[in-house]
């Protein structure tokens, strides 16, 4: 009888991440003040340097998906021609949208509108009715349909060489076959592998610290506690608990379960936010700002900012670009373990058109009801950020709601499930990667997904002892996305390169 081939742990791939978490990490704890100061340094030099690639770099992504999406190369499936998709739609584009975004997409969209609504774009009046309806507008385009194209093309670039042309191999390494003459176990490969494992180390630390403080505020709201660093590191174990759980049970039990019962409880939190705040003043603001972003899409994409320094686009368009290009890999990594069966116009349908569509319903929802608050001076949202920080103010918007018991309960509950199937998918890509070799079909080893749930948090954990808070965290994603810019470029042509050697006849 033979026995089933369990896949084996990459020693170097994941020995070499341990060492360079320890490097990272040990300096942050020793040293908090200078690695503050330098991750601030280090985050300026790149926006400003570098900034405008990141802005050429998502408009050359969009526009080579879409033209994958109509073009002959579209009823290209993930798979065999037969072959039918894992998962249904629904729970499909539930996993898209959870491992894609998660808590930090909630994070942002209850209060982002208010910072550019304290410094609009474009040197506009604060606080005007200009600046709320750029406010509004301005979320919906950073988490649009070019922020998702950053995510998408590693997805596709990763699952056509493993599901298409069966390369055993779930990487980052995968999506550049074409440029490694030795294959993914060359030097090259690893190099590339090892970027990545950096880089979501990098990102999901960007996550779980705006997320942390925000899971614990509204705990501390709903128990009527008292805020405090010990209840920040208590959340933060809830988090783990729980993704560390769905990570042991695995992608179908875990991951699915989690998704599908998240997106069923954040549309009921968002229909009862809809029903019981200024219904009318929601829906009308939400149309007027989805208007304003389709109008002013291509001046928006290509805004550089250029004779003045507000700083604009380099904290925010530049910023929002270096975290999704930090975050594509992994999602890309885990979009392609469910969508087999999948063609490509469907892959670049739901995460270009489905996805960011229901990340606009929770920016017009709760953020449009936080401006509500802040334009009638029932809450002084602005004020609440500039002195307490922005997870205080997440907290009182939510509890400012009917039921604010209830609404607070329900806004905890989506929070935690959101990071937990984040971080349970990130585990699940660094598990593979640090795999030898993984058959469609396959999973990584349990204790590996469990290892990495754990590896995952040191960072921001970490990064809770540095002075600098919010600034510092972002910084950390800047640095870690810029050498990917160049990966995704080989990415691209790797898998054009594939499809015309594939496809001659379509």
């Amino acid at each position: 009888m033979n026995k089933i081939a369990v896949p084996t742990v990459d020693r170097l791939m994941f020995s070499a991440t341990i060492v360079v978490i320890a490097v990272v990490v040990i300096p942050l704890l020793l040293l908090p003040e200078q690695m503050s100061q330098w991750m601030r340094s280090a985050h300026q030099t790149i926006t400003d340097n570098f900034g405008v690639l990141y802005i050429w770099y998502a408009i050359a992504v969009f526009a080579f998906l879409v033209w994958l999406a109509v073009g002959r190369f579209g009823s290209v499936r993930l798979g065999e021609a037969d072959s039918k998709p894992e998962f249904s739609t629904i729970s499909w584009i539930g996993m898209l949208f959870c491992a894609g975004l998660g808590a930090g997409m909630l994070y942002w969209a209850v209060i982002e509108w208010s910072y550019y609504f304290d410094a609009p774009p474009f040197g506009l009046e604060p606080h005007s009715n200009q600046a709320a309806e750029w406010a509004t507008s301005y979320g919906l385009f950073h988490w649009g349909p070019l922020g998702w194209s950053l995510y998408c093309l590693p997805a596709l670039a990763i699952a056509y060489p493993f599901y298409v042309r069966k390369i055993p191999y779930l990487r980052l390494s995968t999506a550049c076959g074409s440029y490694l003459p030795n294959g993914v176990d060359s030097h090259r490969a690893r190099f590339i592998d090892f970027l990545y494992m950096i880089s979501l180390i990098g990102g999901t630390g960007t996550s779980l610290g705006l997320c942390t403080p925000m899971i614990a505020t509204s705990f501390a709201e709903l128990t009527g506690l008292s805020y405090s660093f010990v209840l920040e590191v208590l959340a933060t174990l809830l988090c783990v608990l729980i993704f560390g759980a769905s990570a042991w049970l695995g992608l179908r039990k875990g991951i699915k379960r989690l998704s599908d019962i998240n997106i069923a409880l954040a549309l009921a939190l968002l229909l009862f936010v809809l029903a019981v705040g200024p219904t009318l003043f929601i829906l009308k603001m939400g149309t007027n700002s989805l208007g304003v972003m389709l109008q002013n899409f291509v001046r928006i994409s290509t805004y550089t900012d250029p004779l003045s320094s507000s700083r604009f686009v380099e904290d925010w368009t530049i910023f929002y670009w270096a975290w999704f290009i930090a975050y594509a890999p992994f999602v890309g990594i885990f979009v392609t373990r469910i969508s087999y069966g999948r063609t490509i116009r469907e892959l670049v349908l739901g995460m270009l058109v489905f996805s960011p569509l229901g990340v606009a319903l929770f920016f017009i929802i709760f953020g449009n009801y936080g401006l509500h608050l802040q334009m009638n001076e029932l809450l002084a949202v602005n004020s609440i950020i500039q002195q307490q920080g922005g997870a205080v103010a997440i907290a009182k918007i939510i509890g400012s709601l009917p039921l604010s018991q209830l609404a607070l309960a329900a806004f905890f509950m989506v929070s935690v499930i959101f990071l937990a199937t984040t971080y349970d998918s990130a585990s699940y890509t660094l598990a593979a990667v640090s795999t030898r070799k993984l058959q469609a079909g396959e999973n990584p080893v349990r204790w590996l997904r469990l290892f990495w749930v754990f590896g995952l948090v040191i960072l921001p954990v970490s990064l809770m002892f540095v002075d600098g808070g919010l600034k510092v965290i972002l910084s950390v994603t800047v640095v870690v996305s810029l050498p990917l810019l160049l990966v995704g470029y080989l990415m691209s042509q790797s898998l054009l390169k594939m499809l015309r050697q594939d496809n001659p006849q379509a």
